[in-house]
């Protein structure tokens, strides 16, 4: 009996000494089987210079970087907005001074569906999970006092991805900073809101016409910027498994960039300027999994399609820890809970981070909070020891198989995806939303059956009922921000208003001009982002078809 075999024998006699262990739950979150122990023989197959190399070479398992966060660390990004732009510029500075060291925009439900504040639908909503922006006077009111050519900023944002672009490059202008100064990142990832998240403007087709003309426009105006952030977080955060999230945020990234090589752009002249954007879930050794098997599938990707820069191979991703993973009950855990997911992404070899308040689950952040959530990231950094070592769990047998497992559950959906026609027939099937239907539908099963355990939802339960401090967002600060949009248009020239959307209109009509130079005219002359998605919604129409799950 070999000494693998051995052991087994002896495992499987303990375990049954241990009857409320035996039968426990001993898959990863997403369901896939966890063996007791892993050996050399789940690796086997492992090619340690083609699968794994060395950090900063490719296939760029082991990192993108050569020195990893020895060299630099990570950039600790908190996400941050609410009320108007006068409050959020204030938690801005309030983040910077305790040793942020980059920006993040959140903004509200109106901004995000393309609406003014005093638009009807926007009525009760304005301000409440995120900061109202209507034109560039907001943007440049969010970034007053902050120099807009010294901090490194990212915008969550989609279907007005390009209005809230152009109030950005018009706001830095008043600043006098110019495009070829800008550092950040515009999310502006239209296709995962048709899986998951369904925030957009008009239907896929035109959406990535403005996407490639972003993509030109960034290219030539703003060379520093990150003209789409490939978002897998809101399609985790729906309920997908860590291999869905792996394999629809690569495919949709790939259809970017597929979609930018027939809009006539040379691959290595936009795909540098790519970034991804994925969730840290509570699972720790997948969650470090999946950010290896990322990086490696997207280099052999990109160089199959003809990548010869190698910087259009390298997998730049922000990460964010789980927000679905915060429960109101007893919320201090989820303090815990952050903590864990923050060093799984660190040791995953994530580029920047967002650490999530322990109080999310209840409201927005209090400062109190996000101070905590931000110490997180610090203590991991400073006190830790982590960094030191790049990429200390490589070459272990567990996280080697799990990344393996993850790489090929990848593959089988591209190919799934490629016999349903390709990226946009499988969004009007309804292919997406269904795969992410169906596991978030199991996963839910789990927990309310007590199989999987959630602390202090299902299990270890308190009566006590958890009062923190909430942060309250007053409602007249609706009726401030509903003001200010309104003089904004009592203000500006009407005729260059008149002019502006006129050319935006011939823009969006035209197949040779460029939309996002249309937009960043409209936002210098103080149109409002809910004028110019109307313009777009007018020349394209309004995208309604959700096929059923």
């Amino acid at each position: 009996m070999s000494s693998f075999e051995a052991g087994r024998s002896a495992y499987d006699a303990a375990i049954k000494a241990t009857p409320e262990r035996k039968d426990g739950m001993f898959t990863t979150l997403s369901g896939a089987p966890v063996q007791p122990l892993y050996t050399r023989a789940d690796v086997a197959k492992l090619d340690h210079e083609h699968d794994l190399g060395l950090p900063g070479e490719f296939p760029y398992t082991r990192g993108i970087h050569a020195t990893m966060y020895r060299g630099r660390l990570w950039t600790m990004r908190q996400f941050a907005g609410f009320g108007t732009a006068t409050e959020t510029n204030e938690r801005f500075k309030y983040l910077l001074e305790h040793g942020q060291t980059g920006l993040s925009v959140a903004f509200d439900f109106p901004t995000l569906m393309g609406y003014d504040s005093d638009h009807a639908r926007s009525r009760g909503e304005v301000g409440r999970c995120g900061v109202a922006i209507d034109s560039v006077d907001d943007m440049a009111a969010l970034f007053a006092g902050i120099p807009m050519d010294q901090v490194s900023t990212s915008m969550t944002i989609n279907g007005p991805a390009a209005m809230l672009f152009a109030f950005y490059i018009a706001a830095a202008e008043r600043q006098g900073v110019s495009g070829d100064n800008l550092r950040g990142t515009i999310q502006n990832d239209i296709l995962k809101e048709y899986h998951a998240q369904n925030s957009w403007l008009v239907g896929p087709e035109p959406s990535m016409r403005v996407i490639t003309d972003i993509f030109k426009y960034g290219r030539d105006h703003v060379p520093q910027w990150n003209t789409v952030s490939i978002s897998g977080y809101h399609i985790r955060e729906a309920g997908s498994t860590a291999g869905q999230e792996l394999a629809f945020t690569l495919a949709d990234g790939l259809c970017y960039i597929d979609e930018g090589v027939k809009a006539g752009l040379e691959l290595d002249d936009f795909a540098p300027r790519l970034s991804f954007f994925f969730d840290v879930h509570i699972d720790f050794f997948e969650e470090i999994a999946k950010f290896r098997a990322a990086r490696r599938i997207w280099a052999r990707e990109l160089k199959k399609r003809g990548a010869r820069n190698p910087r259009s191979m390298l997998l730049r991703t922000h990460a964010q820890t789980a927000g679905v993973s915060l429960t109101a009950q007893q919320p201090e855990n989820n303090i815990v809970r952050t903590a864990i997911e923050a060093l799984a992404a660190v040791l995953g070899g994530t580029q920047s981070l967002h650490t999530n308040s322990y109080d999310e689950a209840l409201a927005l952040p209090t400062e109190k909070a996000v101070q905590i959530a931000l110490r997180t990231q610090q203590v991991i950094a400073y006190e830790t020891g982590v960094p030191h070592v790049i990429d200390p769990l490589g070459g272990s047998y567990f996280v080697e198989a799990l990344t393996d497992r993850l790489e090929a559950e990848c593959y089988e959906y591209f190919r799934k995806i490629e016999e349903l026609g390709g990226m946009f027939p499988a969004i009007d099937g309804g292919f997406f939303r269904r795969e992410i239907a169906r596991s978030s539908f199991q996963q839910q099963k789990e927990v309310e059956s007590g199989k999987r355990k959630i602390v202090g939802v299902n299990c270890f339960e308190s009566a006590e009922a958890a009062e923190p401090t909430l942060l309250y967002v007053d409602p007249k600060l609706e009726e401030e921000q509903k003001k200010r949009v309104q003089r904004t248009r009592a203000e500006r020239d009407a005729l260059k208003v008149e002019a502006a959307l006129r050319k935006l209109e011939a823009a969006c009509r035209s197949d040779d001009q460029n939309v996002m130079a249309a937009l960043v005219d409209c936002a210098r002359v103080r149109v409002t982002q809910g004028e110019m998605c109307g313009v777009c919604r007018q020349v394209w129409g309004e995208y309604r078809k959700l096929a059923a799950v």
